[in-house]
């Protein structure tokens, strides 16, 4: 008899995120367990209690899922899990902390498909507002290993996204630029040479206005990942698929076009998990490639 597959979730929150519990039982996991207030000291002995509790041979039908709202904290969490598993005792790993991974993916994965055909995301300005946050963190990281000229802003001032840029250096070897993004005169400068804008701030905050989009002259796509009103950038609409952007020579997605994206992508993430015949280890690096192969 076939033992029914099981998704452990952890989260260093209080709770772990509904939204993907909901996503993983309708993924197809049979039992799901949750997790939270998980410190990362103690994710190896977790880890080590899922592993040793069923054959090797099932490893494939056992699962972690990583959350939380920390990006840096949950791949922490990622490599310690993998550091934990004792071959032929493994199981598949999954960190989307917030989801963000996922949508990042997503919103990267729409914007290289709008520009594939005059080369894609390599040597494009990149400007990233919101890099405080999980989704900023991924879409620059996704962006900079793709080859494109990343500067990310933060409402903090210069000194706040320079600290930023350097802990992603040090985690991903990637480099990064960064600019003050603390006032409207700030961001308008710091748009006016990007061809790609990123709005992943928080809900419910405008992050750039007509003002500043009217100094993005070499605009070519903006992408906004807040769905609570106003919108991060004031103009683009929720479900906008590359609609031309009023006011700009450039596209614009909405974060309902992005989410649509994110939410297959999750989904068959979960999936791979339940149907691999060896456990795989995915985070924000295999969803941006699941992602554009959704986004075709």
């Amino acid at each position: 008899m076939a033992k029914p597959p099981v998704l452990h979730m952890i989260s260093p929150e209080k709770h772990v995120s509904p939204f993907d519990v909901n996503m993983a039982a309708d993924a197809g996991f049979e039992v799901i367990a949750a997790y939270g207030g998980v410190d990362l000291k103690e994710v190896t002995g977790l880890v080590q209690d899922m592993i040793f509790s069923r054959a090797p041979k099932d490893g494939k039908r056992t699962a972690l899922f990583i959350g939380g709202r920390d990006a840096g904290l949950a791949l922490d969490m990622l490599a310690k899990a993998k550091k934990a598993l004792m071959p032929p005792f493994a199981i598949s790993l999954f960190a989307d902390p917030s989801g963000s991974f996922t949508t990042a993916a997503a919103m990267m994965a729409l914007i290289e498909k709008h520009l594939r055909e005059e080369g894609g995301l390599r040597r494009r300005k990149v400007a990233v507002f919101g890099a405080g946050g999980t989704v900023g963190v991924a879409a620059a990281v996704l962006a900079a290993k793709a080859e494109a000229e990343v500067t990310i802003a933060s409402h903090r001032g210069r000194l706040a996204a320079e600290q930023r840029a350097g802990e992603l250096k040090q985690r991903f070897g990637t480099d990064i630029a960064a600019d003050d993004g603390s006032s409207p005169a700030a961001k308008a400068a710091m748009v006016r040479d990007a061809e790609i804008v990123v709005s992943a701030g928080p809900p419910g905050v405008q992050v750039l206005g007509r003002n500043e989009l009217s100094e993005a002259k070499a605009l070519k796509v903006a992408a906004d990942v807040n769905a609570v009103p106003p919108a991060g950038i004031e103009g683009l609409g929720v479900s906008d698929m590359a609609k031309p952007l009023a006011g700009t020579r450039g596209v614009g997605f909405g974060p309902l076009a992005i989410g649509n994206v994110k939410f297959k992508t999750q989904r068959q993430l979960l999936q791979m998990m339940l149907e691999c015949d060896e456990p795989l280890v995915l985070d924000f690096q295999e969803a941006y490639r699941i992602a554009r192969a959704i986004a075709g």
